[in-house]
């Protein structure tokens, strides 16, 4: 028998449901965000790039993802 975990999250204040993602690169994919243009904080900590791919993100988390602009 195979079991499905949903987590919870709150992405920029906002509550989501039903995802699948257990680190932060898998998260940035299910929602379809480019991971070289944001930067992404976990319950207000700051995550580096290099630590996308092993990042564990549990059911509960607060994550912020920030999109970086250019502009002139």
């Amino acid at each position: 028998m195979r079991f499905l975990f949903f987590m919870r999250l709150k992405i920029n204040g906002e509550s989501a449901k039903n995802l699948k993602a257990a680190t932060i690169r898998a998260l940035l994919e299910e929602l379809k965000i480019d991971s070289g243009r944001v930067a992404v904080e976990v319950n207000l900590s700051i995550i580096k790039k290099v630590d996308y791919d092993h990042y564990t993100l549990n059911d509960g988390d607060s994550v912020e993802i920030v999109n970086f602009v250019g502009g002139g």
